[in-house]
């Protein structure tokens, strides 16, 4: 009996090939059709967009720049920590200078702007976020220090750091949020996009977050644009901090940006499979119970777990202060 790869040849054969060039025409066609609908211009013949690919080894070469000996490479000896962090930070920064000069001129383009100096734009971008860099190594120690004191099984902060998705969700979302406030949101929400494919976690890079955040197992949990959260706060796996509804202007089309996700005040801890909707505040200290489905404010100190009885309309559970 012959293996099937070797009756490969004699199946494509008999079928009449793969209708390869058919298939190619009409995927032409539909990409035409796509441009034509948006009023897309065929002028460009090289890639418009940021890449996926690319973002992806500039965020990795920066957990390295932020984490040498435990993020870097495996034979990296602590003498030549300075020069491994400088030669890998430049190469990044160039290669995020071209992701950002993408972006721009990709929104002037479909802006039907005047190009603008975008060279000169993402070059100042790319500056300012490299200054960043100190601060933002100082606020992920934090995190990681909050991480290691908030987990009984955490023997050590660089198993913190080795091991936990969470804190990594954390630093792509913290070099992400730097860049998205600096005006390039595409590529923030990529290099968020590829945290979330790695660890489960999906926190939208507009999210303002506090210090010392720290988020155990982490898997499914989900954090909203507009959401604030202030310093030392907790999140377990499967927390939603949603919106509750999405306004809608005269023409009926979604509005952009309004707040619309919750705020969660200081050293608040949300439990595993909590479900946190709309613009409302959670005050601090205040502890919300595994499944609860909350849709309204809670004072500072509230516990809230589900009802040990009928709720009442409008109700997300037991609430005691």
């Amino acid at each position: 009996m012959r293996h099937p790869v070797a009756n490969s040849s004699l199946a494509y054969e008999q079928v009449g090939g793969w209708g390869v060039k058919e298939i190619v025409a009409e995927l032409h066609a539909a990409r035409d059709s796509w441009r034509a609908q948006r009023q897309r211009s065929l002028e460009f013949a090289v890639r418009e967009f940021p890449s996926r690919e690319a973002l992806k080894e500039i965020a990795e070469s920066l957990c390295g720049v932020l984490f040498p000996m435990r993020l870097g490479p495996s034979d990296l000896h602590q003498e030549g920590e300075d020069f491994y962090v400088g030669h890998t930070l430049d190469t990044a920064l160039n290669s995020l200078f071209q992701q950002v000069q993408l972006e721009l001129g990709y929104n002037s383009r479909l802006a039907c702007e005047e190009k603008n100096d975008v060279e000169a734009q993402a070059a100042e971008i790319v500056k300012t976020f490299a200054r960043q860099l100190p601060t933002l190594r100082g606020l992920l120690d934090a995190d990681v220090e909050a991480a290691y004191l908030g987990d009984p099984a955490a023997r050590s902060v660089d198993e913190v750091l080795l091991c936990y998705p969470g804190i990594l969700a954390v630093i792509y979302y913290r070099l992400a949020h730097a860049l998205y406030a600096l005006g390039v949101p595409l590529v923030a929400r990529i290099i968020s996009e590829i945290a979330h494919s790695i660890t489960g976690i999906d926190i939208h890079p507009g999210a303002q977050i506090g210090p010392g955040f720290f988020i155990d197992h982490g898997t499914g949990v989900v954090i909203g644009e507009t959401t604030i959260i202030g310093r030392r706060v907790r999140l377990y796996q499967a927390v939603t901090l949603g919106a509750k509804r999405f306004t809608q202007d005269e023409s009926g089309a979604l509005e952009k940006g309004a707040p619309r996700h919750p705020i969660l005040e200081d050293e608040v801890v949300v439990y595993a499979g909590a479900t946190i909707l709309g613009r409302i505040t959670i005050g601090r200290g205040s502890s919300i119970g595994g499944n609860v489905w909350l849709t309204k404010s809670v004072p500072p100190g509230s516990n809230v777990s589900q009802a040990s009885v009928k709720q009442e309309p409008g109700g997300a559970g037991k609430i005691s202060q």
